[in-house]
């Protein structure tokens, strides 16, 4: 697996989280988390690795951060299960724009 590509997968991660907290639009969680997959997949085998790796990190850092807080995050086992069929839907090739919400900007 080329380093280059999972850097640049990871790049595509930060980018897509960074555009996430910059739109701060509801019920975009989703989109953002297809897309970001989408991107860094779209590099080949280590970009997709990267993705992959930082998705399921995340997820499981919130729910340590769940159980340590006894379920305080306001972040439940089912929105982790949606974050997780998002970041698959991306990684798999398949059209971010399926989880987009109406009226996010198309800077997006």
């Amino acid at each position: 697996m080329s380093h280059f590509l999972s850097l640049s997968g990871a790049q595509d991660m930060w980018r897509a989280y960074s555009d996430m907290r910059e739109a701060n639009y509801k019920n975009s969680d989703k989109y953002f988390h297809a897309r970001g997959n989408y991107d860094a997949a779209q590099r080949g085998p280590g970009g997709t690795w990267a993705a992959e790796v930082i998705s399921d990190a995340r997820e499981n850092f919130q729910r340590g951060i769940d159980f340590v807080l006894g379920g305080n995050s306001g972040r439940g086992a089912k929105d982790s299960e949606a974050d997780q069929k998002a970041n698959k839907w991306g990684r798999d090739g398949k059209d971010p724009n399926h989880f987009r919400p109406k009226g996010l900007p198309n800077k997006y």
